[in-house]
């Protein structure tokens, strides 16, 4: 009796060993990879979708494309929010040209979520971020790769206007220095490619605090050295760098030296490891192991906390086995290869940056006062609305919402970062602004802004665009 009893209870050990066993058993990398949000902190496919003449979207990347990203590849590749930039690389003394330029891309995501209602979200927030992906959407997340558009005058009210548009990141520079900071060339984008010195001005410093207030990431790739340290004493929010390597591996000014991640940690921020083969080896050839290897170093170094993937597809050459996002899964079979955990490779998948995200919004201010019923403004533009006047008037329908009355003290209309106080029309509730001076280049960023007797502040911006 006891021999049976001892078999019984081996046999019911045995089961449920086996059993556990065959529970535990560890998912594979592609079930690992599209289980997982996945961000990539920068891409320049914008630039891509609009026509090189005119700056007007051209090509619908809701289709197949020969871009290394598009709808289609996206889905493929399992990256469920892209971070597409913004690109200006400085037009020196022309800052009309960089506020065009800023727009054309911005725009050309907004026409891109147009066409592509079911698949495609534009997303400025966590929680939109989280309701898109949730919804089976890829959520776009708008971003500025270089504020070359940032001048004395108009800095502050254009960063609030690009909020409005729903830019989530800014970097100050791409290589070359400006208004905000020095940038990793250290000098400017003239003629003579005169010499910068200097880290962070006084302006870049303020458009820094005004970031953390609005919830805005600041991105520390393409800035100088003394910039990014400049940056990491203003800053009360978690940064990141969105496309750079590790100098350790490969000694390039883009890359960020053993300090620079050690502060990033203290920061709270993360860098995201971009794909260009320049940044990372100096081998003739690359591969998908020479991006893990720069994982690799960092998570050694600071921890697991702290990077991502920022691949920098079509604004660079690529290694041999990640030729589009499409293959992106080959990134996430490798790192399983090297041991790292279902949930370490959740973090750089995605996690780690959408922990930036939140921990960037909680820092922002929150104003209590800024509550209430306010008001209902409609502009008379369209986003992306093409007109034919350089000289156009700007107007907006105000109507209160229960009750509530607009404050016409408080109307202003902020054209390309400039305020302007504006007419109003009492019987037709109409705020409009006539342009004396005739607008150059061709896209514009227009808001209007009212408040009710409350002081509850509300705003509508648009992009528009002049044929003439």
């Amino acid at each position: 009796m006891k021999k049976k009893l001892f078999y019984l209870v081996l046999t019911v050990l045995f089961v449920l060993s086996y059993s556990t066993s065959a529970l535990a058993k560890p998912a594979s990398p592609e079930e690992i990879h599209f289980n997982s949000i996945i961000t990539d902190g920068h891409s320049d496919t914008m630039s891509n979708v609009v026509d090189s003449s005119t700056w007007l979207p051209k090509v619908d990347i809701g289709n197949g494309t020969p871009f290394e990203v598009d709808i289609p590849k996206l889905q493929a590749g399992g990256v469920n929010v892209p971070f597409f930039a913004a690109y200006t690389s400085g037009y020196y003394n022309n800052t009309p040209r960089s506020i065009s330029r800023t727009l054309a891309l911005i725009n050309a995501l907004y026409w891109t979520e147009k066409n592509n209602p079911d698949t495609f979200k534009i997303s400025s927030s966590l929680k939109e971020i989280e309701k898109t992906v949730h919804a089976g959407k890829i959520a776009a997340v708008p971003t500025i790769e270089g504020a070359y558009s940032m001048d004395e005058e108009n800095a502050i009210e254009l960063l609030h206007q690009y909020r409005d548009l729903g830019v989530t990141s800014i970097g100050f520079n791409w290589n070359y220095s400006n208004a905000l900071g020095e940038g990793a060339n250290r000098q400017y984008n003239d003629p003579n490619r005169t010499p910068s010195e200097g880290g962070l001005t006084e302006l870049g410093a303020n458009v820094a605090r005004e970031m953390n207030r609005l919830g805005m990431v600041i991105d520390v790739s393409h800035m100088a050295e003394g910039t990014f340290w400049d940056v990491i004493q203003v800053s009360d929010a978690p940064i990141i760098a969105s496309h750079s390597g590790v100098k350790a591996l490969k000694d390039h000014q883009r890359n960020l030296s053993d300090d620079q991640l050690k502060a990033l940690k203290e920061n709270g921020g993360v860098i995201n490891i971009v794909f260009y083969p320049a940044f990372l080896t100096n081998k003739p050839n690359t591969y998908i192991a020479d991006v893990v290897d720069h994982i690799d170093h960092v998570v050694k170094l600071i921890g697991i906390d702290h990077v991502g993937l920022g691949s920098d597809y079509d604004g660079a050459t690529l290694p041999e086995d990640l030729p589009d996002v499409s293959h992106l899964p080959k990134l996430t079979e490798e790192l399983v290869n090297r041991g790292y955990t279902k949930q370490d490779i959740e973090k750089i998948l995605g996690k780690n940056m959408l922990r930036v995200l939140k921990e960037v919004e909680k820092a922002a201010e929150h104003d209590p006062a800024n509550v209430g019923t306010g008001l209902t403004i409609t502009p008379t533009y369209e986003m992306g609305e093409i007109i034919q006047d350089r000289t156009p008037v700007l107007t907006a329908k105000v109507a209160a919402d229960n009750g509530a009355k607009a404050d016409e003290n408080s109307l202003r209309v902020i054209v390309d970062g400039i305020p302007y106080t504006p007419a109003f029309d009492h019987e037709t509730s109409t705020i409009s602004l006539a342009l004396n001076e005739g607008l150059k280049e061709r896209f514009h960023v227009v808001t209007f802004e009212a408040a009710n007797n409350a002081g509850k502040v509300t705003r509508e911006t648009r992009i528009f665009y002049i044929n003439d």
